[in-house]
């Protein structure tokens, strides 16, 4: 028997003790508007790319979740390519028809900043994006999006947070990192590194999860172990979340995502090379270039807030869980089932199955995006259900969404017996 074979599973109780209780987070954040659900989720990746398996020691699936809760990588420099394919159809002929920036304003608001983070990072939730990353600790962070003839950066040094948008020659500036102008803490960023999706996909290990030791691999010239995810339930749209892991630091160093229906995998977020030498502090500088249009976080209207960068310590983890679960419950959000068959239900406040906000621009939003459901009736009445290759949501004709990384008929037969 090979020394990584799968039978080599960790039970679910060993798993939650490693987490140390973090799985109070909720498994899934539902926006309410079906794009922002695809977006939010952004999959995971196709097969490992390396130049052959390295020989490394027998470790098993809870030492090595261990080997990751343990990793204490504060300094790293390096380039993430992430591919994302959740099957959505192309927007720039919606772009076209509502004119410039009416989809970012969608996300940030007419008042917006093309440089907001908060809408410009949302990019990744389609197709195949170069990033370049740096951290120094946890107040020195920098993520760069790099297009073909432009580059999208946030930079956070200390309190300050700046983003630059050179396509537009805009930035955006906000002090008092995570927090918005009330004082409350702000979400957690867009997810955009390996370590980012391979922390949500343990908060989701529970006693409906697999979880093995599947093998070795070589990710930027770094010998890593693969961790195999896999959900013991059917009806999820989840196949299985594989993450090689860092053999020496214990940094997730790739993440993959495949669906149910197998075919190419959903996402694939990797390093195509990394350094753990400390960035240079230059790195973290930022002052905008002359005519840059400079808009200030507290100048935004409405629910605006300051991105704060990934904590490598974890030190803010606790008050995100708390914020998050508050606001699911003013929202008057519940789930139901559980595992990888957690469904989340929300009240969207509009009738006739089109989000809140979609009906602007004479209706074209919502004409599109019922465009691009299947009508389904039952003891609910009627609804229109969305899907991607991963997250399926079904909007009800009087608004009430179900949505999950679930089947369209397991979406329907929640509505049923809700009703």
């Amino acid at each position: 028997m090979a020394p990584y074979a799968s039978d080599d599973s960790t039970p679910a109780g060993e798993v939650e003790d490693v987490r140390d209780g973090r799985r109070t987070a909720a498994r899934y954040v539902v926006p309410v508007t079906v794009v922002g659900v695809a977006a939010a989720t952004i999959g995971l990746a196709p097969a490992f790319a390396g130049s052959g398996d390295p020989d490394l020691p027998r470790i098993s699936a809870q030492q090595l979740i261990q080997k990751i809760a343990d990793s204490d990588v504060e300094q790293l420099s390096g380039t993430v390519k992430i591919s994302t394919d959740l099957g959505l159809p192309d927007l720039g002929g919606l772009a076209d028809g509502l004119g410039a920036g009416a989809l970012s304003q969608g996300v940030g608001g007419k008042d917006g900043s093309a440089a907001d983070p908060s809408s410009k990072l949302m990019e990744l939730a389609a197709g195949t994006h170069t990033v370049r990353v740096a951290t120094d600790g946890q107040d020195k962070q920098k993520l760069s999006l790099v297009e073909k003839a432009a580059e999208y950066s946030v930079i956070r040094n200390g309190d300050d947070v700046w983003a630059y948008d050179s396509a537009s020659n805009e930035a955006y500036h906000a002090s008092g990192a995570g927090e918005h102008r009330d004082g409350r803490t702000a979400p957690e960023d867009v997810p955009a590194t390996p370590k980012d999706f391979a922390e949500q996909a343990l908060k989701a290990a529970d006693k409906t999860t697999s979880v093995t030791v599947d093998g070795t691999a070589q990710v930027a010239g770094r010998d890593a172990y693969k961790l195999l995810i896999r959900p013991k339930q059917s009806g999820t749209t989840v196949g299985a979340v594989s993450i090689a892991v860092d053999a020496k630091t214990g940094l997730p160093l790739k993440f993959t995502l495949t669906p149910a229906t197998g075919g190419a995998a959903v996402l694939d977020a990797g390093f195509t090379e990394v350094s753990f030498a400390r960035p240079a502090a230059s790195t973290f500088d930022f002052t905008p270039p002359k005519g840059t249009k400079v808009t200030q976080g507290d100048e935004l209207k409405g629910e605006r807030h300051a991105v704060r960068p990934q904590d490598e310590k974890g030190s803010s983890k606790g008050r995100h869980e708390k914020s998050g679960q508050k606001a699911a419950e003013d929202a008057g959000r519940r789930t139901i089932g559980e595992g990888w068959n957690t469904i989340v239900v929300f009240d969207t406040g509009a009738e006739g199955g089109v989000p809140s906000g979609a009906a602007a621009d004479g209706g074209a939003v919502g004409g599109f995006l019922n465009s691009l459901g299947d009508h389904v009736k039952g003891g609910f009445g009627s609804g229109t259900v969305f899907s991607t290759r991963l997250v399926n949501a079904l909007i009800t004709d009087d608004g009430t969404v179900y949505a999950g990384a679930v089947t369209k008929d397991a979406l329907v037969k929640a509505a049923n017996a809700g009703k």
